[in-house]
């Protein structure tokens, strides 16, 4: 169920603790003004921009979609990996949604790994290419195994351990944002999703995720 937030509390910058009491299951969000970002606050992680359109995360689908689901997933969640397929066909099915899916890393120390390798492929414009064959990985990630799979997969896996020492801050740095956003929602594992602007943590069946975004698009129509 959907709680209800007042509207005047709505256009407020709210800290990150009340981020959280606010933002239950299915909740509202309400987005910090992007003015925070100038005053350089804790709360610019949750700006509308970076969490549903950070420039430094590809996005699938249709990139002009009139709604964005957003994911956190770790590549050795099993439960992200069984749902890759069924969102990805609920994306293409409904035609007008944007997918933006970020590296959110839980699991220990081996995502991690996963993680900062394949957001270094895109420096040879292969993030996809990693994410698809890293969640597709049905079996336990190593360090071997995630180079192994990416090497199948047609990227050349030198070039992105040398991308990965060049551009480890700028890499880190995606990871912490990404964290920040996840932990400041209150989410509590993978997979976690925004979509549009509801916050629905949790495994969603493919009538879940239509029933999501058609309730994200009736809020966007009545906003």
């Amino acid at each position: 169920m959907k709680r209800p937030i007042n509207a005047a509390r709505m256009h407020r910058l709210h800290t990150r603790r009340e981020a959280l009491g606010l933002l239950g299951a299915g909740a509202v969000i309400a987005f910090a003004p992007n003015s925070a970002l100038a005053q350089g606050s804790e709360e610019e992680v949750l700006t509308e921009a970076l969490v549903l359109h950070d420039p430094d995360i590809p996005a699938l689908g249709n990139l002009d979609g009139d709604i964005t689901i957003v994911e956190y997933f770790d590549y050795q969640c099993p439960y992200c990996r069984k749902l890759e397929p069924e969102l990805r066909q609920v994306v293409q099915d409904d035609g007008k949604v944007r997918l933006v899916q970020k590296d959110w890393p839980v699991l220990g120390p081996t995502s991690v790994i996963a993680a900062r390798t394949a957001l270094a492929t895109r420096y040879q414009d292969k993030y996809l290419q990693a994410h698809e064959a890293l969640i597709g990985v049905n079996s336990k990630l190593t360090e071997p195994r995630i180079l192994e799979v990416l090497a199948a997969a047609g990227i050349d896996v030198d070039r992105a351990i040398r991308d990965l020492a060049a551009n480890a801050k700028a890499i880190d740095t995606i990871l912490a944002r990404n964290n920040d956003q996840a932990r400041a929602f209150g989410f509590n594992g993978t997979p976690s999703f925004i979509v549009g602007k509801f916050r629905v943590p949790g495994v969603l069946t493919m009538p879940q995720f239509e029933q999501a975004i058609a309730d994200a698009r009736k809020a966007a129509t009545n906003k």
